[in-house]
């Protein structure tokens, strides 16, 4: 399955929700696209729990988004990884890069009355 994404932004957050594979090709550009055409947000959450592959170059590209978005204030959230990923993740030793959140961290950042009724939906193959 080639990378899918849907993206959903409520207020200042970003939600990009990624299901298939996150591998050398494509799907790199496609994930790097999503990320960096985000404007005026303050937190881009990345939903990992469909995402079925993980390679070298989807851990280079996290770890080039974390940067990017780094430089421009704004934080990055890995939410409910796949194993699969987790795994990844705790072998590379990314896991003390990156934020990890679980689902409730998430509902709690969208659910935050601020944000409640500025949503707009949008989906990215």
């Amino acid at each position: 399955m080639t990378l899918q994404i849907k993206y959903e932004k409520t207020g200042d957050v970003a939600v990009l929700q990624c299901a298939g594979r996150i591998v050398r090709g494509n799907s790199l550009h496609t994930l790097r696209e999503a990320v960096t055409s985000q404007e005026n947000v303050r937190i881009i959450v990345l939903d990992l729990s469909h995402v079925e592959m993980l390679d070298g170059g989807g851990l280079g590209v996290f770890v080039t988004l974390h940067r990017w978005t780094g430089e421009r204030g704004i934080q990055m959230k890995l939410v409910n990884p796949s194993s699969l990923v987790r795994e990844m993740l705790e072998r590379t030793r990314l896991t003390c890069v990156f934020d990890i959140s679980s689902v409730g961290d998430a509902v709690e950042i969208l659910c935050s009355p601020e944000r409640r009724g500025q949503q707009t939906n949008r989906a990215v193959a």
